[in-house]
């Protein structure tokens, strides 16, 4: 089932079982004040257990653009289009929040983004292979980011 993710009221919901749901839940909210403010789109989520074509989506770009493999359990996923980019973001028990950004009509702007919540270590499967921005956020506190550019097709 999914929820609509509220960015005035954070909430842990369904993010509980992470040692830093707090700031999860506020990374979860980051996103979905983004998208309500530049799109006018509300931030969905299910649960990971209910949304195994997103995964497979994401872990197949993870996989094939960078050989990644998260041993990290997935808690939510939220895939949606909005205009001409096709968004698809996973929640990882650890903390980590990934999504991929997918241009219909524009190669040269498809990249998969990862996000740290504050709190968490850089996780093992990322670390040495990427640098991290910060990034401050009332709700999320400091967040640490970090991106590749997709080359094929999906």
């Amino acid at each position: 089932m999914s929820s609509i993710v509220d960015f005035k009221n954070v909430t842990t919901a369904g993010l509980e079982s992470s040692p830093v749901a707090e700031a999860l839940a506020g990374l979860r909210a980051n996103e979905a004040r983004y998208f309500m403010n530049k799109y006018k789109h509300e931030f969905t989520v299910v649960p990971a257990s209910e949304s195994q074509e997103t995964l497979d989506y994401v872990n197949r770009v993870l996989k094939e653009e960078r050989n990644l493999e998260f041993a990290a359990k997935p808690l939510e996923t939220s895939s949606f289009q909005v205009e001409n980019i096709r968004w698809a973001y996973v929640f990882y028990e650890d903390g980590l929040e990934v999504n991929v950004l997918y241009t219909l009509d524009d190669p040269k702007k498809r990249a998969v983004g990862f996000k740290l919540s504050e709190g968490m270590e850089i996780p093992q499967e990322l670390e040495g292979k990427f640098k991290f921005a910060r990034q401050k956020s009332k709700l999320a506190g400091t967040i640490r980011g970090s991106f590749f550019v997709i080359k094929k097709e999906y």
